[in-house]
């Protein structure tokens, strides 16, 4: 008889700022009716406090916490990165490391959050649809509408791979990367390619992606990490730049509800359809960052007050229930594949309410308070969180940095 496949998604957190994003996502998973385990990367240097939170929260979530090394280029491997909040990214690639256990994964940003509908059939689909040492992912939206200064010159709606598709075929018909070149092993990034179509539809967003590990895929990606610095170098978005290159001709595009990006909803009107969305990210400014003023405003642009105000939803939700004690996932998750058996006595609830009002506690310090509140909140002057605040637009200025090794 043959063995049941094993699935598992998988997020990374290397900075306590983004504890209250990896919770919501955990949480919305699971009210979404997942089966399947959550594994969280962490690093050495998380602190203690969000580790606790993670820990809290495990069994209630289905967490498996993991914890990895950094991953950097190596030695004094010259770094130029579009903002200095991306100098962690590198470490996501680990997944391809410490996941061989699983026969499919689903790697999603610690920014992102379900809703509508289970994401769960994105394994199946990848077990039917990608060969082995493939990639499923969706694509980098390059319309840069915003005129940001730091985007290439052909970045603009022409040369979206979103812009030639709309509802109801972007859900299951995407524009697709271009086919091989012959040139997959090519040493030369894409960003050296011509301008264009051409090479804008083969850039992916790294945000999430699915896989089949393998220990020869893991292999050949960490020595290609290891042994190309030259290319490290050119990578302005670390994590998906390399996977862009890495998976050249190798890469199959998935329906853009996989990957929502926040920003598409007023980019891409003709695509984005609110009761579509499966996974929203939360690019740019992190929603947890900032209350959605009362007229219903949020953003650093002043455009994402729908969809923050999803997320503030979402987590009022975890909070109240959270607070309240109990669980309330019995009714979606199978017990035998979460670890965690029916909430059946007294002296249980009593437990899970003490650690419900720790772990909301651990969670409020990375949390904007509500409108006009305080009491009750402890306000941290974190530099990572003003970082993913409204200012995350103040981008680096491209200046190339050493790689500094981390412990």
């Amino acid at each position: 008889m043959a063995s049941t496949p094993r699935y598992a998604y998988v997020t990374l957190i290397t900075r306590a700022s983004y504890l209250a994003g990896v919770v919501l996502l955990a949480d919305t998973l699971r009210r979404h009716g997942s089966r399947h385990p959550l594994i969280v990367l962490y690093t050495p240097k998380l602190s203690a406090d969000a580790v606790r939170a993670l820990e809290l929260e495990a069994p209630r979530q289905n967490l498996i916490l993991r914890k990895c090394k950094y991953l950097l280029p190596p030695g004094d491997t010259k770094i130029t990165l579009i903002a200095q909040r991306f100098e962690d990214t590198w470490t996501k690639l680990r997944v391809f490391e410490l996941c061989v256990d699983f026969d499919v994964v689903c790697y999603l940003d610690a920014d992102m959050a379900i809703f509508n509908r289970n994401m769960d059939t994105i394994f199946e689909r990848a077990e039917r649809e990608l060969p082995e040492g493939w990639l499923g992912a969706n694509h980098c939206c390059v319309c840069n509408r915003d005129k940001d200064p730091w985007a290439p010159a052909d970045w603009h709606r022409e040369n979206c791979a979103y812009t030639p598709v709309s509802h109801p075929g972007g859900l299951t018909r995407p524009t697709q990367p271009p086919s091989s070149d012959g040139n997959e092993d090519d040493l030369n990034p894409i960003a050296s390619l011509p301008e264009g179509p051409s090479r804008t539809h083969r850039l992916l967003n790294g945000g999430m992606f699915v896989f089949r590990p393998t220990p020869q895929l893991r292999d050949s990606l960490l020595d290609f990490f290891q042994t190309n610095t030259r290319l490290l170098s050119t990578f302005k978005f670390p994590d998906q730049d390399f996977l862009a290159h890495f998976f050249r001709g190798r890469w199959r595009a998935l329906g853009w509800q996989y990957n929502a990006l926040k920003t598409m909803r007023y980019w891409h009107e003709s695509l984005w359809r609110d009761d579509e969305v499966v996974c929203l990210h939360y690019i740019v400014d992190k929603p947890w960052a900032c209350r959605v003023s009362a007229e219903g405003v949020a953003g650093y642009k002043g455009r994402d007050g729908v969809t923050h105000r999803w997320w503030w939803d979402a987590y009022e939700r975890w909070e109240e229930e959270r607070l309240g004690g109990g669980n309330h996932f019995l009714s979606n998750t199978n017990p035998s594949s979460s670890g965690e058996k029916a909430n059946t006595t007294s002296g249980k609830a009593a437990d899970d309410g003490v650690a419900g009002r720790e772990v909301v506690a651990l969670v409020r310090k990375g949390v904007a308070p509500p409108l006009g509140v305080s009491d009750g909140w402890l306000q941290v002057d974190d530099p990572d969180l003003q970082a993913i605040g409204a200012s995350v637009q103040g981008f680096a200025n491209n200046k190339a940095t050493s790689s500094s090794s981390k412990d």
